[in-house]
């Protein structure tokens, strides 16, 4: 039995170390796009919806929050079926690798949103940039088993997040300081991932 347990144990092994080393394709070009044509269309909600939104920052927080849920949820469910179809034979290991990239920026936007909301009111309006920085180092993250090409990516979403602080108080709070940059930065990356190698698996 000890024998059979280390065997498995050097299979694991492997197993993880071939999936380190190979490009990560689970990301559906679509998929991606259709979160950036979402984040356009939560920022004309906002327009409609909430002029003024330094004054109704739960209502701000509820149209991001759920545009941020519903795009994950979108990519999530895609690329597990995605990545059951292209990596087949890892899929289990390139799914988590793929979350353990990204969950320390989720958590991080998670908890800054929760601090600043509620003990440095006077800092919300940081939070459109500070996301747009946080998810930027989650996409550089990635890079190591996306195509090269996507690094471009994480820079564009680095630059808009010092730009919107940069804009400081509540201009940093309107709608287009979150559809613009979302909207373009998943657009690029759909498009990026579209025409990288291997992109014709996309259905």
């Amino acid at each position: 039995m000890n024998d059979l347990n280390k065997a498995l144990e050097d299979i694991s092994s492997i197993r993880r170390h071939v999936a380190d080393s190979t490009e990560f394709r689970g990301y559906g070009p679509a998929t991606l796009a259709s979160t950036g044509v979402l984040a356009v269309a939560a920022a004309g909600a906002q327009v409609l919806w909430l002029p003024d939104p330094a004054n109704h920052i739960a209502g701000y927080l509820s149209i991001w929050i759920w545009t941020a849920a519903v795009s994950a949820a979108l990519i999530g469910t895609q690329m597990y079926a995605r990545t059951r179809r292209i990596h087949y034979g890892m899929a289990d290991e390139m799914i988590r690798m793929a979350v353990e990239q990204f969950l320390p920026s989720v958590g991080a936007g998670a908890l800054i949103t929760v601090v600043l909301v509620r003990s440095v009111p006077g800092a919300r309006w940081m939070l459109p940039g500070l996301w747009q920085i946080i998810f930027s180092l989650g996409v550089f993250s990635s890079c190591r088993f996306l195509p090269r090409p996507v690094a471009a990516v994480g820079a564009w979403y680095l630059v808009t997040g010092i730009i919107c602080i940069a804009l400081a108080g509540n201009r940093a709070l309107s709608p287009w300081a979150m559809g613009v940059p979302y909207g373009v930065g998943q657009l690029v990356a759909g498009i990026l991932l579209f025409t990288a190698k291997g992109s014709n698996d996309e259905n």
